[in-house]
């Protein structure tokens, strides 16, 4: 009998590339996935540790599946991803039901373990290998995550990502356009390239030869000339990537936004304060008026561009004159979308030790609502732009606020729900009725589609 396998996935990007290779894994060792933790065989977690709510949902997780292993004890229960790597010496102690569990950095050796002869409790934390060598099974044929990098070298005092997912290392430029090639020639439209900083990639790789857009002849590989090369693959129509650090924004990354018929017209450019004195205690290595200035360079080559950003409130020593300073940024560049997050310590981070200024949990509370009102309204006023204009739309497939109408993407990351007949996969031209600060409302051109 086939054995059956159920992914829980929390937290970023990133981890839903890594659990798509993991599906991708199982299936290439004969496993089929269940809808259900009940139905299967081998129930798996790829978990995050960047904020305390993912932890305390994940864990409220894993107690289902102790209790679906007291049901049937050959079921195995699998931990894997940035939370497992940072708990690594107690896992076992703390969850004795747990018989596997892994970093982000070797979900390769989950297949090792399932295919031992031996299936005694094992746990794997050493850093390497890209999950991007594994197989996937996408959630969408038509579009797919390529990891570009892992690992991060910045030291953000608030940040658990180099202790959990370790150094950056780039993946060879050549081992990417192949990958990417491949993708294309299996129907992905759309590409998300993935990296902690994704600007800095290719820094510890040597020079290469010339590129597709006639770069000169062994340079150092850079991001703005890989956004080349997948640009030349004809069959993908769309790039994305995620996410870019404010101190490694170039003007060539920015170029390629205006210059490269793939590359989309969406920019996310995490801010996390407006304060410089903030920003220097997080340790982000730019300061308020180095980020207004790669905002300003970006707008003024790509005008049209959808802005996006992260925001931490209550970073212990935020004084009210702090915080207005963010509210001062977040009014100036009126976001297009923004995710805020209210502080919380992680353990084993250099904010987490800090004792002094701690901003109380109501103070917190009130400024979040503040900042909300602010990028709420930016948002929604930006989104008024779009009103009237006829949009490329990626179809993902129905609404969901509305199984009658379709739901899709525009170059600009926004969500659009419109009434059409197109189908997912399709690139299709929708005409803009009315938009609100998260989403687009339309109606699909009938007779203009974009191609299936």
């Amino acid at each position: 009998m086939q054995k059956r396998y159920h992914v829980t996935t929390f937290g970023c990007q990133m981890n839903e590339h890594d659990s798509e290779r993991m599906k991708g894994m199982l299936e290439s060792l004969g496993y089929s996935e269940a809808p259900e933790r009940a139905e299967a065989d081998l129930i798996l977690f790829n978990t995050c540790s960047i904020r305390e709510s993912a932890d305390s949902r994940f864990i409220a997780h894993l107690g289902e599946a102790k209790r679906l292993k007291v049901e049937h004890p050959d079921r195995l229960i699998g931990v894997g991803g940035c939370w497992a790597q940072s708990v690594k010496e107690e896992v076992f102690e703390r969850f004795p039901f747990v018989d596997v569990a892994f970093g982000p950095g070797q979900v390769h050796k989950l297949a090792e373990f399932l295919t031992s002869d031996s299936l005694t409790a094992q746990g794997y934390f050493e850093f390497e290998g890209f999950t991007g060598h594994l197989p996937a099974r996408r959630a969408r044929q038509f579009q797919g995550w390529m990891q570009i990098s892992v690992g991060c070298n910045c030291a953000c005092s608030y940040c658990i990502v180099p202790a959990t997912r370790g150094r950056e290392v780039s993946r060879p430029m050549h081992e990417l356009v192949a990958e990417a090639q491949a993708m294309a020639a299996d129907g992905v439209r759309e590409v998300t390239l993935l990296g902690q900083n994704v600007n800095s990639y290719g820094r510890d790789l040597p020079a290469i030869g010339a590129a597709a857009n006639g770069a000169a002849a062994a340079s150092r590989p850079t991001f703005a000339r890989l956004l080349a090369e997948i640009d030349a693959i004809d069959a993908i129509e769309r790039i994305r990537y995620t996410s870019p650090h404010p101190k490694d924004m170039r003007e060539d990354v920015i170029r390629a936004h205006a210059e490269l018929a793939s590359v989309c017209e969406h920019i996310h450019l995490p801010l996390q304060s407006g304060s410089s004195r903030i920003l220097k205690a997080m340790r982000r290595t730019y300061d308020r008026r180095r980020y207004m200035e790669r905002v300003a360079m970006i707008r003024e080559h790509v005008p049209d561009v959808a802005l996006t950003t992260d925001i931490i409130v209550g970073f212990p020593g935020e004084t009210e004159e702090d915080f207005a300073q963010t509210l001062e940024v977040a009014e100036e560049v009126r976001y297009d979308a923004a995710f805020t997050f209210i502080f919380s310590p992680r353990r084993g981070t250099e904010a987490a030790a800090i004792g002094e200024g701690l901003v109380a949990h109501p103070v917190k509370v009130e400024r979040m609502q503040r900042l909300l009102e602010v990028v709420q309204r930016g948002a929604r006023e930006r989104a008024q732009r779009f009103v009237g204009r006829t949009l490329d739309v990626l179809v993902e497939g129905a609404s969901r606020t509305d199984p009658e109408r379709l739901r899709g993407r525009t170059r600009h990351n926004k969500v659009v729900n419109f009434s059409g007949l197109a189908t997912p996969g399709e690139i299709t031209q929708v005409r803009v009725d009315s938009a609100t600060s998260q989403t687009l409302a339309g109606q699909e051109l009938l007779l203009a589609r974009a191609g299936a």
